[in-house]
């Protein structure tokens, strides 16, 4: 049977006292290890830590023995979500050269570094617009001292619904090359498009499954960005 290192991590020491977010990593784990036919090497590598900044790693113990035990032992690491080990592209392009398999439950056994790059840049995106949109709608009205005022709402609005056409063009932007090489090996319609993308393990932009018509909206989308850019 294969063995594997596991790792979960929450933020923050109050998330790791309560318990917050940790059981759910540690079920999500087991059913894919139990799926896969994996048994666990040693004991599980739990760390309560920001997943940010440059020196995430050397502020993170239990990562980098985790990545020790796993070298030695010539097997992956196994992580219930991308985003715990980061949002960060850089992060995770510094781990791929560990030369140590990642294995992200979430994203199925087959997702290889090429598709983590992809979602960890997406999550990373994401986490920025999420920030800048939540600074918008909460700055101070000048000269009231006031937070989320009509006006500064309606431009955070605006400017949010403006992010997330921008975050699904960059996405259709990632997943077009890999519907490019299902289309190239024969497969042609929607559906069995949506089918090989679901059999490769890639999610939806939402995380879901694809079907004809969330295939047909990113070739759409696809096409607009195609359009506005030239």
């Amino acid at each position: 049977m294969k063995t594997a290192v596991t790792y979960l991590r929450v933020s923050t020491q109050q998330q790791g006292k309560s318990g917050l977010g940790i059981e759910a990593q540690r079920s999500a784990i087991a059913s894919f290890m139990a799926a896969h036919g994996y048994t666990q090497h040693g004991d599980a590598y739990e760390e309560h830590e920001s997943g940010k900044g440059a020196d995430a790693l050397a502020r993170r113990p239990k990562l980098a023995e985790a990545l020790r035990v796993a070298r030695k032992a010539k097997c992956p690491i196994i992580v219930a979500k991308l985003d715990r080990l980061s949002r960060d592209v850089h992060f995770i392009s510094g781990l791929m050269a560990q030369q140590v398999p990642f294995i992200v439950a979430e994203l199925g056994a087959d997702a290889d570094p090429f598709m983590m790059h992809i979602y960890a840049a997406l999550a990373e995106k994401e986490r920025k617009l999420i920030a800048e949109r939540t600074r918008v709608a909460l700055a101070p009205a000048k000269g009231t001292g006031k937070y989320g005022n009509k006006t500064n709402l309606a431009v955070a609005q605006a400017k949010g619904a403006a992010s997330n056409r921008s975050n699904a063009s960059f996405f259709a932007a990632n997943v077009l090359p890999m519907i490019n090489q299902i289309r190239a090996s024969g497969i042609t319609t929607l559906m069995g498009i949506a089918g090989a993308l679901n059999a490769r393990g890639i999610p939806t932009a939402r995380g879901g499954q694809w079907h004809a018509s969330t295939v047909q909206n990113l070739l759409s989308i696809s096409e607009r960005y195609d359009k506005l850019s030239t």
